[in-house]
């Protein structure tokens, strides 16, 4: 049964999904008459709010789907598209302008898979990152519209070449036994990027988010970290080699989820090149400096690839729909794989959330942070890994944790003197103090301390049943807690 549970929910989604039948390419005032109709359309479940402005003052609108829109609801992860870095790559603003009105769409119907979704995620969708850009690409004529036209912002930047160059401190730090994760920005980073690259920046560092993507035009491949090759420059130009990430594994299975649900990616050949299932690694296709999926995965928690869309960047309007078609399913797929691996709550004795504790796979040299109110998110691949907690002032606790195919395998509970439930006790700081006593597996369903367990449908699978943790062994759960709390620092809006 479970095996039939995620095709029938495909199935279902395209059975009951409806054409919205707006296929046109929209201007920077379309395109925000057309997120305010969304959000007019389903104001329960949506928000607008604006990263900032553009060189030429054009807003960065943010359009976001929660069942509770503004908050972080903590251990519900954070996803993010973002459409239209480069102004002359279009498709990727036109489907998730499409995919915007089909959530809302589909919710209203009572889309068992979509209410899910949104139930469960908080989902930010940001069509437009160079509005600039877009206008003066869209303003040429279709037989002048030169093949880079409006691909940079107001002031000629290349917004995906304009974030900080974390990738040559990483690959120092490689040999030098430093940081792997949230790697600092350079003193000056702000006096060297664009308005766009700087409220991005700003967003990311506001929102812990877990999972993106980055939509682009000009071939038909989904591509994946590392951009920028690890080998030396030769004659100036880096060489084109695979440069895999600690995570390597995991962003291939990523990327080939979006390949296998779109209409035609994973066959390879398109526009004429072929990429064996439809993906690749970034820097053994061409590198990349100061791109911004590098970005993502090396200043903060979030794992981003770059979806390459369409042959032509500025597909003909009669072309939308069919791309709407190809795209949908996986768009929707892609958001679902943000609740694959681990994730839980590391809290203190008097169970309050401990910010920027460190969680560290063994074997994966790549470290993910605790958010601020105390939970995390690491996308796995299942299997069973050795997880270590640890922060500042507390002792590192270390279990073991299988992961499974469906949903996030962890189950947190606080932790209380003399009850069962955590995996391996909690370690004193030296002779007194808090403790990390709260991050754990295989929790049983009663109500400890004041963290409310509910039970929900696991990702991918019939509700499973729960463990209960008599023996603090480690188990697959498919439920989690649910919390209603305060949002992390919000991006401002606009007046």
């Amino acid at each position: 049964m479970a095996q039939l549970l995620g095709p029938l929910l495909r199935a279902l989604l395209l059975c009951q999904a409806a054409a919205t039948g707006n296929f046109v390419h929209h201007s920077y005032k379309e395109m925000v008459q057309a997120l305010f109709a969304v959000q007019n359309e389903c104001p329960y479940v949506t928000r607008i709010y604006s990263l900032g402005h553009s060189v030429q003052g054009r807003h960065l609108y943010v359009l976001e789907f929660s069942d509770y829109p503004g908050l972080h609801e903590p251990l519900e992860p954070e996803f993010k598209y973002v459409g239209n870095m480069h102004g002359n790559e279009v498709l990727g603003r036109e489907l998730l302008l499409q995919l915007s009105e089909f959530l809302c769409e589909e919710y209203r119907r009572g889309n068992e898979r979509i209410t899910r979704l949104i139930h469960d995620t908080r989902i930010h969708i940001m069509p437009s990152m160079n509005p600039d850009g877009y206008e003066v690409a869209a303003n040429q004529s279709p037989t002048t519209n030169g093949y880079l036209t409006g691909r940079n912002n107001a002031n000629g930047v290349d917004l995906n070449r304009n974030f900080p160059d974390l990738n040559t401190i990483m690959y120092h730090n490689e040999k030098s036994s430093g940081p792997n994760h949230h790697i600092p920005l350079p003193n000056n980073w702000r006096s060297q990027v664009e308005p766009e690259t700087a409220a991005v920046i700003q967003w990311i560092s506001s929102y812990n988010f877990v999972l993106s993507a980055n939509l682009h035009g000009g071939a038909v491949v989904a591509n994946y970290p590392y951009d920028k090759s690890h080998s030396q420059r030769v004659r100036g130009q880096w060489t084109t080699t695979n440069t895999p990430t600690p995570d390597d594994k995991l962003f291939q299975k990523l990327a080939k989820t979006y390949s296998y649900a779109h209409g035609w990616m994973h066959q390879g050949w398109n526009c004429g090149d072929y990429f064996a299932d439809g993906i690749t690694n970034g820097a053994s296709w061409y590198s990349l400096s100061k791109g911004m999926q590098d970005f993502n995965y090396l200043y903060t928690n979030c794992f981003e690839i770059t979806l390459e869309l369409s042959c032509n960047k500025f597909p003909p309007q009669e072309d939308l729909e069919r791309e709407w078609l190809a795209n949908r399913e996986a768009l929707v797929a892609f958001m679902e794989e943000v609740h694959q691996g681990i994730k839980g709550m590391v809290l203190d004795e008097n169970n309050n959330g401990i910010v920027g504790a460190v969680l560290s796979v063994q074997g994966i040299g790549h470290d993910v942070t605790s958010g601020d109110q105390g939970d995390y998110f690491r996308l796995l691949l299942p299997g069973t890994y050795a997880v270590t907690a640890s922060a500042r002032g507390y002792q590192p606790q270390t279990v073991s944790v299988t992961v499974g195919p469906a949903g996030p395998s962890l189950v947190s509970c606080a932790r209380r003197a003399g009850r069962p439930g955590c995996v391996g006790p909690a370690l004193p700081r030296g002779r007194h103090g808090p403790r990390l006593g709260a991050w754990c597996w295989g929790c049983s369903n009663r109500r400890w301390g004041r963290l409310p367990v509910t039970r929900s449908l696991g990702w991918g699978s019939p509700l499973p049943e729960w463990g209960n943790g008599e023996d603090g062994a480690s188990r697959e759960v498919g439920s989690s807690p649910r919390f209603v709390g305060p949002d992390v620092q919000p991006v401002p809006m606009p007046p």
